[in-house]
């Protein structure tokens, strides 16, 4: 179980103070590299979201994940088969959730996806239940990293249509209904040499129904989605 961080601000006059609440989730512990300390603060449309944190050398090549959701690594949902006419839960694949960490990946499945299955799935020490508000990110990588090093964040939520984005822009593609707006992509560049948190910037937003595993800077159509998510900083530990 994780642990819980309280941050207060003290306000002038009569108002009580304002206080967070951080849920600690801890990744792969028992690896022999860095320490990665990711910190997530929700927006104000923050609703369940998917979200995956993984790690890239300066060139753009994957290194490793440092966390996914248990859905999405697993290849099972909560509400994964409808075979009975209502939402059971049952092994899916979602190639429209995290499309940008699952190709950066580079493992391509039997059925032509990027997305693990029940038989592919990743290990336990990567991955964990979504946090349902803030949390701190506690992840430890399998070898050391080189002196900079990218780090990655993408996420992404159901149900968010907005005017661009409608439930029948695509008709025809049942992927791109359990995404509706893109998954965002967020990104910083660590230098080992100067420690100090790094604010995450928001890069662009996957393929609609993760086709492909390209980051698409156009954001113009991208509403509610940039609000899921209010702040997000890394920093490693030494």
């Amino acid at each position: 179980m994780g642990l819980t961080v309280l941050i207060i601000s003290s306000c002038r006059g009569k108002r009580l103070p304002l206080v967070q609440e951080y849920d600690t989730l801890k990744t792969n512990m028992n690896g022999n590299g860095d320490i990665i300390e990711l910190s997530f603060t929700r927006g104000p449309e923050h609703n369940h979201p998917l979200m995956a944190v993984w790690t890239e050398d300066t060139a753009g090549n994957y290194i490793q994940t440092l966390y996914v959701a248990n859905s999405i690594a697993k290849g099972y949902f909560e509400h994964g088969d409808k075979s009975t006419g209502r939402w059971l839960a049952g092994p899916i694949k979602r190639p429209a959730a995290l499309p940008v960490w699952a190709h950066s990946r580079g493992v391509k499945e039997a059925d032509g996806l990027y997305m693990p299955s029940t038989e592919t799935a990743i290990p336990d020490a990567y991955t964990g239940a979504t946090p349902k508000s803030n949390f701190i990110l506690i992840a430890r990588t399998d070898e050391p990293l080189p002196r900079k090093f990218i780090i990655l964040f993408e996420i992404n939520q159901t149900w968010d249509w907005n005017e661009y984005w409608t439930n029948n822009k695509f008709p025809g593609d049942e992927n791109y209904k359990t995404s509706c707006q893109p998954a965002l992509v967020y990104a910083a560049t660590l230098d080992k040499e100067q420690p100090g948190a790094v604010e995450l910037r928001l890069l662009g937003h996957s393929h609609y129904s993760g086709m492909d595993g390209k980051i698409y800077e156009d954001l113009s159509s991208i509403t509610t989605a940039r609000e899921i998510t209010g702040s997000l900083s890394v920093k490693i530990t030494p």
